[in-house]
């Protein structure tokens, strides 16, 4: 008789050796997204300053609960409207004539996960935003000839931030997993006092 609980607690602790490394191995993929890259990037000098700012993650994330905040050279919030999203990039538009000067972006999204994710970097303009064209410079430069070649350029990774959020990132998961354990060790437990 006292084989049979032995050979069943061999098998609850095999099974829940296999049970922990299916959760411990699904663990990873349930991480949060994470921002790729910025345009302008994190600690870059523009020539001009930009009408806009473009976050780029590595997987689509959701427009609830986010917001893009940039606040220019005189600290005020220079950023206007909601943030644009388009697959893996949020474009946030920039009121009026962005002045010269060091710009700071405070971003906050909601990762494809459902957990939110934030984060911080700044940009120096060396000139203003070009005005709107005056009616003599439109039709002088009407005449030249459109510049060839991309017209934008590449910007480097900037570091991504994630904030902390409650619970670890594969939480659900893991209340599953405990849940299964309690079942298997139950369903144990009434097979070695059956056996008594």
């Amino acid at each position: 008789m006292t084989g049979l609980p032995r050979r069943a607690s061999a098998l609850l602790a095999g099974g829940l050796l296999v049970l922990l490394s299916t959760v411990l191995a699904a663990l990873p993929a349930q991480a949060h997204d994470r921002l790729e890259s910025s345009s302008p990037a994190d600690g870059a000098v523009v020539g001009v300053a930009p009408a806009s700012v473009v976050l780029t993650f590595d997987a689509p994330v959701i427009a609830l609960g986010s917001k893009v905040v940039v606040t220019g050279p005189d600290g005020t919030v220079v950023s206007t409207g909601e943030p644009q999203f388009l697959d893996t990039t949020v474009t946030q538009r920039l009121a009026g004539d962005p002045a010269a000067g060091q710009y700071r972006v405070e971003w906050r999204v909601t990762s494809s996960d459902g957990h939110p994710v934030s984060g911080t970097f700044a940009y120096t303009a060396s000139a203003p935003a070009a005005g709107p064209p005056t009616p003599s410079s439109t039709s002088a430069s009407s005449s030249a000839p459109a510049p060839s070649g991309p017209a934008a350029v590449s910007s480097p990774e900037a570091a991504p931030v994630v904030a902390s959020s409650p619970g670890a990132p594969g939480w659900p998961l893991a209340v599953g997993a405990v849940a299964a354990l309690v079942v298997v060790a139950a369903a144990a437990a009434v097979v070695v006092r059956r056996r008594r």
